[in-house]
């Protein structure tokens, strides 16, 4: 029995990780591409333009990982969750840009193979932090109630 329930966990957690990349991968595809834009097309700072790319992958990918990813998880309200979604991504941003602020302003590369460089560092630090943080407080597993749901009380063979 014991196997089983590590099995069900480890099957969960490979689901939610699933997921997280696919909604990771689309607010990435609205964030980096978006950076770029702000930067080099609509000529806003490297930092601002981070910044507001950044926020509308974050608004894209709160919506999915509460109503997808997550959507298993204790629901606090809304309101909690989107307070500490928006302080865990708040961190995450800013190790983003200390990543690109070092390389524009401490390295003095301003190009964008440089700043995409930096951006991608930034959010791959970024990515590890957002994962263990929002499953950690903003999205939390299920209580254990000692029901079991559904489909993890299916199993092959006789209970031991």
């Amino acid at each position: 029995m014991g196997g089983r329930v590590e099995y069900g966990k480890a099957s969960r957690v490979t689901g939610e990780l699933a997921k997280f990349g696919v909604v990771g991968a689309i607010a990435f595809i609205i964030s980096v591409p978006g950076a770029n834009v702000f930067r080099y097309v609509l000529d806003f700072g490297p930092l601002t333009s981070v910044v507001v790319a950044t926020l509308i992958g974050t608004a894209f990918a709160f919506l999915a990982n509460r109503f997808w990813t997550w959507r298993h998880a204790e629901r606090s309200g809304l309101a909690q969750e989107f307070f500490l979604f928006v302080v865990f991504n708040a961190i995450a941003l800013l190790m983003q840009l200390l990543c690109v602020g070092f390389t524009e302003y401490t390295l003095k590369l301003s190009n964008p193979i440089a700043l995409n460089v930096a951006n991608l560092a930034g959010v791959g630090l970024g990515t590890l932090f957002r994962f263990w943080s929002y499953k950690k407080w903003v999205f939390r597993a299920p209580a254990a109630t000692g029901v079991r749901p559904e489909r993890e009380k299916a199993s092959v063979g006789p209970p031991k």
